[in-house]
């Protein structure tokens, strides 16, 4: 059974996430690559199952050649239980 998504906003970036790499044609290996970190951890933030920090974030829009603002523009501050 898969595990849900630990929040809403994480699981919006992981779709964002998702959505630039298939937009640039990478693998998930490859955008790991380009990125600086392992292929898993990009599965688990696709899948919205990883909270990363703002050094990720960066290396990721890095790795996707888009603006750091398109990951999390429009995202709230996740509330209890969310």
């Amino acid at each position: 059974m898969a595990k849900p998504p630990i929040s809403t906003a994480a699981r919006i970036v992981g779709e964002r996430v998702r959505e630039c790499r298939h937009e640039a044609g990478l693998s998930q290996e490859k955008l790991a690559e380009l990125a600086g970190v392992h292929w898993t951890f990009v599965s688990q933030v696709e899948r919205g199952l990883r909270n990363f920090n703002l050094h990720n974030l960066l290396k990721f829009a890095d790795g996707l050649g888009v603006n750091p603002a398109r990951l999390v523009d429009g995202l709230r501050s996740p509330k209890d239980g969310e």
